[in-house]
């Protein structure tokens, strides 16, 4: 599932290629939607919010979409050949004279009024790449379950919007301790540290497709523990486990990292 830096990547992508542009194509895939023609609406803005997008129209409207497992949006030129999946799995087109925005399995993709917005992401904590970022609020939220783990805390994006599954991992094996473990069981600090380096690393990621969690330089070690099960650990040289916690995986260091296991 794309993160909150590929999400904000994406908005920004999509915004440069149609913002200030009035749209000359529009084509929304999905049966509730399918006669709704937005051609002659200027498109103002693309803002992300936690993972998902929001593509703001004239006249108050707003199409949503949330990428989830493997949705996408692929911006082409006038011309260019689109590329992506099959015809099959595009779901919508947004033109203009100069671009096209392409979206490919998109899961979420919901035309509402702009004034109604937060009845799709009002439930959402405070957003690690927003411009109302708030470290108190989002620890204030991490912490208000003490028996939750802290990898479903991580996850919950009623606590803090943009992360996945791999900093999930990668948060956890920062702060040397196991996802599975209590929230109330952190060390005082630690949740304060957990969502500054949260916030670091999505900021320090979001200009660049390798994401990067690790100080080497080494091309194959971006990462500590995400996807790299029984290869060694990069600090201490165990072998990097992998289980299910909830519905998703998790990577873990058993030499670096203390607490519950699966």
């Amino acid at each position: 599932m794309p993160e909150g830096d590929t999400v904000w990547r994406t908005a920004h992508r999509l915004h440069a290629a149609l913002a200030g542009r009035v749209l000359t194509r529009s084509d929304l895939r999905v049966p509730r939607f399918a006669t709704a023609d937005l051609t002659g609406r200027a498109v103002l803005d693309v803002t992300p919010r936690g993972k998902h997008l929001l593509t703001r129209l004239e006249e108050g409207l707003t199409l949503h979409s949330h990428l989830r497992m493997d949705g996408s949006w692929r911006v082409f030129a006038t011309g260019e050949r689109w590329s992506g999946g099959p015809a099959h799995q595009i779901r919508a087109i947004l033109g203009n004279a100069e671009h096209t925005a392409v979206g490919y399995r998109l899961p979420v993709l919901e035309l509402i009024r702009t004034a109604d917005e937060q009845n799709v992401i009002g439930h959402l904590g405070p957003d690690l790449l927003g411009p109302d970022w708030d470290p108190a609020e989002a620890v204030r939220r991490l912490t208000a379950d003490p028996a939750g783990s802290l990898g479903e805390a991580l996850l919950d994006q009623r606590n803090l919007a943009g992360i996945g599954n791999v900093y999930k991992s990668e948060l956890a094996f920062l702060a040397a301790v196991t996802p599975w473990l209590p929230v109330g069981e952190l060390a005082p600090g630690v949740p304060e540290r957990l969502v500054a380096t949260a916030h670091r690393l999505l900021e320090a990621n979001k200009d660049r497709p390798d994401r990067r969690t690790t100080t080497t330089r080494h091309p194959a070690h971006h990462l500590y523990v995400y996807g790299r099960e029984h290869r060694p650990c990069l600090r201490c040289g165990a072998s990097v486990r992998r289980a299910e916690l909830g519905d998703r995986v998790t990577y873990w260091c058993p030499g670096c990292q203390k607490g519950p296991t699966r």
